[in-house]
């Protein structure tokens, strides 16, 4: 059986009072994040957040693009687009 892989483009706020997931805006899931933009920090700090938001393991989110800017795309596996939406607890993409 082939797991599904979802794509999933985010914008990230660094350096927030707290991590947490505000919502779709313009295709893309806006997270705030208190871990600083240096050293990949923040890079490593979204993944866990997202791995425990969604609550799959961390191997299953893997940073594809965005590296070294705020907008960052993720690819998760094992979870349908339903699934993630609904553990995320915000709306549907706009």
């Amino acid at each position: 059986m082939v797991e599904e892989k979802l794509i999933l483009p985010i914008r990230v706020q660094p350096r927030a009072s707290r991590n947490e997931v505000v919502g779709w805006k313009e295709g893309r899931l806006n997270v705030r994040l208190t871990a600083p933009p240096v050293e990949g920090a923040a890079n490593r700090a979204v993944v866990d957040f997202m791995a425990e938001r969604l609550g799959v393991k961390r191997y299953r989110i893997a940073l594809v693009s965005g590296e070294k800017s705020r907008e960052k795309v993720l690819e998760v596996v094992g979870l349908s687009r339903e699934e993630l939406e609904k553990r995320l607890g915000v709306g549907g993409r706009q």
